[in-house]
């Protein structure tokens, strides 16, 4: 019997050990982070979306998401994961020419899109990794990423055609995983809306049918987590990437027209483009720009206004223009594209406009009940995570905790 008190502490020590161990597991956080591409932040306010607004009113509504300039999908989804302005992620477009070895990243290139050397932030499933945290993604740009180090632990490869009920079955399903196995963050991304406002433009019929079936598509979703043994412990984050505006072929403007006898080449068109020339040629461009400017900004890139964030990454041509709310930007290239009279919907304008603006919803053990805040800028997302997890985010990031942390427990 001497020795009952010996034994007696090794197996209160190792019980100890054990719900520590376990109490550990159940108090890591779970959140999955859905995208509602080109979702506009007055979307909830049509009376068609009973699921969306129901969430809202039972958990977190910013008045809405401001986006980084350029507000087009991929530089913001970046900005969304890792914190940082366009410049800083490096995203600084749908369409990026490498002006070093010539290559050219596009949405439509694959084998370019997965190369790691385009992206310069680190997205937050990286920063969750590197803490012990699994993740998850059913589609987010970057997260297919050829990098063992960069990308999610589990991922899909982007397939539009894959059904909505599949993708949140999918994601269900791995929160059901065992919990050793169990991602504790999954991001989630649809684009109907970003689809049926380009062709539609935002205040068709055809687009108000497509912001029906995404909150149909979140009633689903609500509905077989809710079959979930940790519907109790999920924070759920509604965001989108961007907003949307009427754009019309008789609001263009066509560079070519004023630009006779130069040489220079452009990159992208509409919302915004870039146009690259010889040196010698630069100011007489620009000052031509400049003298004609109706319905678009024309700037060297070093005076680019600071509220852009938009002058320091490399690959921003010496001279940016950006169009008015509505107008577009285009060259003898694009000019089909815009007169022909089949888009009615575009964004990438100042990402300061309204219209430019997405949504932000939040539900779970971490997020306040009932509670509305004014408008939300996407960067902060980044740190909001960090802080659910209790992990330190990266210090080189553009987002501050302190606007956004007002919407937590």
């Amino acid at each position: 019997m001497k020795n009952f008190p010996f034994y007696n502490t090794i197996y209160c020590f190792a019980i100890a050990i054990f719900l520590l161990t376990n109490y550990s597991f159940a108090q890591k956080p779970y959140v999955l982070l859905v995208s509602y591409d080109a979702f506009r932040y007055d979307y909830l306010d049509r009376n068609i979306t009973p699921t969306l607004t129901n969430f809202a009113e039972n958990g977190v509504r910013a008045l809405s998401l401001e986006p980084v300039f350029p507000s087009k999908t991929f530089p913001n989804h970046l900005s969304i994961i890792t914190g940082m302005y366009a410049e800083n992620h490096g995203i600084i477009s749908n369409n990026i020419y490498n002006n070093v070895n010539g290559r050219k990243y596009s949405l439509g290139n694959r084998a370019e899109v997965q190369k790691s050397d385009w992206y310069l932030g680190e997205p937050f499933w990286v920063t969750a990794q590197r803490n012990g945290i699994k993740t998850a993604s059913f589609y987010w740009p970057s997260s297919t990423v050829n990098d063992e180090n960069y990308h999610p632990n589990i991922y899909k490869e982007f397939d539009r055609n894959v059904k909505y009920s599949t993708r949140i079955d999918s994601v269900v399903a791995w929160l059901n995983y065992p919990q050793k196995n169990r991602p504790h963050f999954i991001t989630l991304y649809f684009c109907l809306t970003d689809d049926y406002g380009h062709n539609f433009g935002p205040n068709a019929d055809s687009t108000n049918w497509s912001i029906n079936q995404m909150d149909l598509t979140t009633k689903y979703l609500l509905e077989e987590i809710d079959k979930s043994d940790i519907k109790d412990s999920l924070n759920i984050i509604f965001v989108s990437d961007h907003g949307m505006t009427e754009i019309s072929s008789e609001r263009t403007i066509n560079v070519d027209d004023i630009l006779p006898g130069f040489s220079y080449k452009t990159q992208n068109s509409g919302t915004f483009m870039f146009i690259d020339t010889q040196k010698e040629n630069e100011q007489k461009i620009l000052d031509l720009l400049k003298k004609n400017e109706n319905h678009y900004k024309a700037y060297k890139k070093s005076e680019i206004p600071e509220y852009f964030h938009f002058n320091k990454h490399p690959f921003i041509s010496e001279i940016v223009l950006i169009a008015d709310l509505g107008w577009s930007l285009i060259d003898k290239y694009s000019n089909k594209d815009y007169n022909n009279g089949e888009v009615h919907g575009n964004h990438g304008y100042d990402n300061r406009n309204i219209e430019m603006h997405g949504i932000f919803l939040a539900k779970g053990t971490a997020f306040k009940s009932g509670y509305k805040t004014g408008t939300i800028k996407n960067i902060d997302i980044y740190p909001l995570l960090c802080k659910i997890f209790n992990i330190e985010p990266r210090q080189n990031i553009d987002g501050d905790l302190e606007r956004i942390e007002h919407i937590l427990k």
